[in-house]
């Protein structure tokens, strides 16, 4: 099994920063990617920002420019810097780990959220 923790959530004004991290424990496998995903009340969850194994990230286009994912491999730590906060960005974001276990099977674990509200 595998635990994420989210934290750093909060209230910020509009123009503000955040910094999200989500550290990982228990049985780690193979890490394939980590990411970041928000979901609006109502509306489908949406990806953020992932960085695979290799260290490629990608970003939803709302946010690229603003949001930075980076990662602390020692700390089983990925982070998400989000700068220039815009109240579209208040939501829940989820911390997503995906992983292949020894006996070849995928394994996609999620954080319990946290909460982001950017004030205008």
């Amino acid at each position: 099994q595998v635990q994420l923790v989210e934290s750093g959530g909060g209230l910020v004004q509009a123009g503000g920063s955040l910094r999200l991290s989500c550290a990982a424990s228990g049985s780690i496998g193979s890490i394939n990617a980590t990411g970041w995903y928000r979901q609006a009340p109502g509306k489908q969850r949406e990806m953020v920002a992932v960085i695979t194994s290799g260290g490629s990230a990608n970003y939803a286009d709302s946010v690229k420019g603003r949001f930075t994912i980076s990662r602390d491999n020692a700390k089983n730590t990925v982070y998400l810097q989000m700068n220039s906060l815009k109240p579209e960005d208040t939501t829940v974001y989820y911390c997503n780990l995906d992983e292949s276990l020894p006996d070849g099977v995928l394994r996609d674990t999620w954080g319990q959220g946290t909460q982001v509200t950017v004030s205008s």
